[in-house]
């Protein structure tokens, strides 16, 4: 059966009302570095939103939405998804894997929803993740890490192998990028693969050899015959995204901005180089989907009531004990695209004043609050201290990161449970303290607090 609208409890109206939004335009935005929960928030509100946009990011990306006793696992298509009726764009921020997507697609459709050309629009001017992006991927990772005259143990870069760096690095070179437009013209796409191929296979040999892996050369014609099905379901999505979303914005309809991934994972703004390979900020909204950025008053900064990170990388209040065992399992932190355990801590405050200024926040959402219920105490981190120095300036250099001590102010803890709690004002008087010292440091007002997975499981206002 198809999802239903939220309960009356948090209908979604009096949840924007409470939100504080100006009229118009929203972006949706992890502050952290992912996982922090914003297809929840998305597929709250999209209920009053005309059309919901992804902007960047590609399959990688994992947005878990619950609704009632049906859970959802979204990769490539937006939350908005499951409203009828909405407009879902795809925009040209995004990297599209053709079988994902068509995946994607034929499991909504045997779930009941109406995926159709009415619903789900793609950017002619998106790029392709074709197979031989997934197995440069998986290939360079694996070189990256050889030892070598001065390193014998390399930590990579994390990537889900997904292709999706390779293609967002094709998007950069040019001449070997394959955009969704090519799939509306196979003579032509036939002409191009033939040319991008051969450059391709020479690039996957070499990584092969200094690996000491093999791999198959790609056949051109055969990589054409694997996309012509795909592309005869995609095809009739295929448009102008940014016109369309002009459109909507003339007709005064409003458009609620999905980003994929988080601020710390921007290619610009994020923990170079273990990020991701898109604007993931809520500045990517613009350039990933045609919008310009006066148009978006609205910046929702979602946040995860303590830190997580999966893949490489620092994580200043990383927990290697009990304790984040504990939230581990209890948050049930295992990513929704590759299964991989999360790492888990501490939220980080001079991280998240850093990212919420990047993004321009005007408003936060704490989510996985009872995930924290019946801990005996719970820190913030408020400064990092290097050298013996105080600091409270997120660093631009990962190595610089990884040295930094935190510096934690702790308050009590709260009992649970709070999954019933249907405003913030109903929670555990600590509770309220902990999300007031968040809004307080960061200078940004919480809104909302989630306290379980399912649309109605939330406190607001």
């Amino acid at each position: 059966m198809p999802p239903t609208a939220p309960a009356s409890s948090t209908d979604t109206k009096t949840l924007i009302e409470r939100l504080g939004l100006k009229p118009g335009h929203a972006t949706i935005v992890g502050l952290q570095w992912g996982d922090e929960g914003k297809g929840k928030v998305v597929d709250m509100l999209a209920a009053e939103f005309d059309a919901v946009a992804r902007y960047n990011g590609g399959a990688n990306a994992g947005h878990t939405v619950v609704v009632g006793d049906q859970k959802y696992a979204l990769h490539l298509m937006p939350s908005g998804v499951l409203y009828p009726g909405k407009v879902n764009v795809l925009g040209n921020g995004v990297v599209i894997d053709p079988e994902q997507l068509v995946k994607e697609i034929t499991g909504l459709r045997e779930r009941g929803l109406s995926i159709d050309t009415s619903t789900l629009f793609i950017s002619n001017r998106a790029h392709i993740v074709l197979p031989y992006h997934k197995t440069q991927d998986q290939l360079q990772e694996a070189a990256y890490t050889m030892p070598n005259a001065l390193d014998q143990n390399v930590e990579g870069i994390g990537t889900t192998g997904r292709g999706i760096g390779p293609c967002y690095a094709d998007k950069a070179l040019r001449s070997t990028a394959v955009r969704v437009a090519d799939l509306l013209d196979l003579d032509e796409l036939r002409h191009k693969l033939h040319r991008i191929v051969p450059i391709k296979n020479a690039t996957l040999k070499a990584l092969c050899e200094y690996t000491g892996q093999s791999h198959e050369p790609v056949d051109p014609d055969a990589l054409l015959d694997w996309l012509k099905p795909l592309a005869a379901i995609l095809a009739p999505h295929i448009t102008d995204t940014a016109g369309l979303l002009h459109e909507v914005t003339k007709n005064d309809k409003r458009i609620l901005f999905e980003g994929a991934n988080a601020t710390l994972l921007d290619i610009d703004h994020g923990t170079y180089p273990y990020v991701t390979s898109s604007n993931c900020s809520s500045l990517g909204a613009h350039t990933g989907t045609g919008v310009p950025g006066h148009q978006v008053g609205n910046v929702i900064g979602i946040v995860k009531a303590y830190q997580t990170r999966v893949g490489g990388g620092p994580m200043p209040t990383q927990l290697n004990d009990a304790t984040g065992d504990r939230i581990r399992e209890v948050g049930h932190e295992y990513g929704t695209t590759t299964g991989r355990p999360r790492r888990c801590g501490w939220i980080d405050l001079v991280a998240l004043k850093y990212t919420a200024s990047v993004s321009g926040a005007t408003c936060l959402c704490i989510m996985l609050v009872d995930v924290l219920a019946d801990l005996p105490e719970l820190k913030l981190c408020t400064a990092y201290k290097v050298d013996g120095k105080v600091v409270d300036r997120f660093p631009a250099v990962s190595e610089d990161l990884s040295k930094v001590e935190p510096v934690y102010e702790t308050l009590p803890g709260f009992a649970g449970p709070v999954d019933q709690c249907k405003s913030i004002a109903e929670l555990p008087e600590n509770a309220q303290n902990y999300l007031k010292f968040i809004a307080d440091f960061l200078g940004v007002p919480v809104v909302l607090a989630s306290v379980g997975p399912k649309r109605d499981q939330t406190a607001v206002g």
